[in-house]
C-alpha cells in the first residue's frame, strides 16, 4: 500500500522497511501493521487534535507533570505554543506509560520506540497470528470471562501500584491475544495521587471491566473489585500481589449536616477573631 505521510520519515530513515495494511483508525490515531527487517509491528500514527478536544482531557490531565515551568504556563493559558505542548505531552504520556507497565508486568503491547511522533509496539495476535480482537468481538464461556476478569484485576491493581489508572477501560480497548487479554490505548492515562478523579475513574474502570464479563459469568456482577483496591491504595496497604476477593463493607452511616456546618461555623469565628487581633496588633504597632 502507499505509504501514508505519517510514516514516510519512518520509511526514510530504515526504521520501518514497509506498510503492509491499516489495522483501526480512530478520533486520536491511526494504527497500521508494517514491517521492520524480519518483524510484523504496528506503528501508531497520532493525529493533530482541535482546540476544542483539549477541553475533553483536562480531566484526565490533572496532576500530570510537565518538563518545565514555561510549558506549564503556556498550557495554563491555552496559548499556541501552550496547545503544541500540551498535544506533545499527550502523545508522550502513552509512551512513557507503556514502558512503564511494561516493566511492571502488565500485559500491554510492548513499545519498541517512539519516533517522528509514531509509536512502535509489538503486534498483538491471536492463536491463529492474526491481528486479535477486542474483547467486545468475542464470545466467552463462563470459565475464559471468570479467568480473564483475574487477569485484568491483577493488571489494574499493579498499574494502580504504578500510580497510574487507565481512565477510558472499556471492551474496546483490550484485545484477547493467543494468551489472555492485552490493555491498549494510554494517552489519557490518570495520575492516582494526582487527580481529583482518580477514584472515580478506577471505579469506572472495574465496574466497565465488571459488566462486560458479567455477560457470560453473571456472578460477577455481585463483586467490587474497584472499592477493594482503592479502600487499600489510600491506606499504602496494595501490592502488585495483593490477593483480592471483590468483597467489600459500603458506608451506609448518615452525614450529621448539622455538626458540619457547626463546626465550619466555629471555624469560620476563629478565623475572623485570629484576624481581628492581627489587625489590632498592626494598629498598635
Amino acid at each position: 500500500m502507499k505509504t501514508p505521510k505519517g510514516l514516510q520519515a519512518l520509511v526514510d530513515d530504515g526504521v520501518i522497511d514497509d506498510v503492509l495494511r491499516p489495522l483501526k483508525s480512530g478520533k486520536e490515531a491511526s494504527v497500521y501493521v508494517v514491517r521492520a527487517s524480519d518483524e510484523v509491528l504496528c506503528a501508531k500514527v497520532y493525529k493533530d487534535m482541535a482546540q476544542r478536544s483539549f477541553q475533553a482531557r483536562v480531566q484526565y490531565q490533572e496532576g500530570r507533570k510537565f518538563r518545565g515551568s514555561r510549558q506549564a504556563r503556556a498550557i495554563g493559558k491555552a496559548t499556541k505554543f501552550g496547545r503544541r505542548e500540551q498535544e506533545a505531552e499527550w502523545k508522550n504520556t502513552e509512551v512513557d506509560a507503556l514502558y512503564r507497565l511494561a516493566a511492571a508486568g502488565v500485559r500491554v503491547p510492548r513499545p519498541r520506540g517512539y519516533f517522528h511522533g509514531v509509536l512502535l509496539m509489538d503486534l498483538v495476535t491471536d492463536e491463529h497470528g492474526h491481528s486479535a480482537p477486542r474483547l467486545g468481538e468475542v464470545e466467552l464461556t463462563p470459565e475464559q470471562a471468570r479467568s480473564f476478569h483475574a487477569e485484568l484485576i491483577r493488571d489494574v491493581v499493579r498499574m494502580l501500584c504504578q500510580g497510574l489508572i487507565h481512565g477510558d477501560l472499556s471492551e474496546y480497548n483490550m484485545l484477547i491475544a493467543a494468551s489472555g487479554p492485552v490493555i491498549i490505548d494510554f494517552p489519557q492515562v490518570v495520575s492516582a495521587a494526582g487527580n481529583n478523579a482518580a477514584r472515580a475513574m478506577l471505579l469506572r474502570d472495574v465496574h466497565n471491566l465488571r459488566d462486560t464479563l458479567a455477560r457470560f459469568a453473571p456472578e460477577l456482577g455481585d463483586t467490587h473489585f474497584g472499592e477493594q483496591m482503592w479502600a487499600l491504595y489510600e491506606k499504602s496497604e496494595l501490592h502488585a500481589d495483593t490477593v483480592l476477593n471483590g468483597s467489600f463493607t459500603f458506608d451506609e452511616r448518615r452525614a450529621d449536616v448539622g455538626a458540619i456546618m457547626s463546626s465550619i461555623e466555629e471555624a469560620r469565628k476563629e478565623a475572623m477573631i485570629r484576624q481581628q487581633g492581627r489587625e489590632e496588633a498592626a494598629l498598635r504597632d
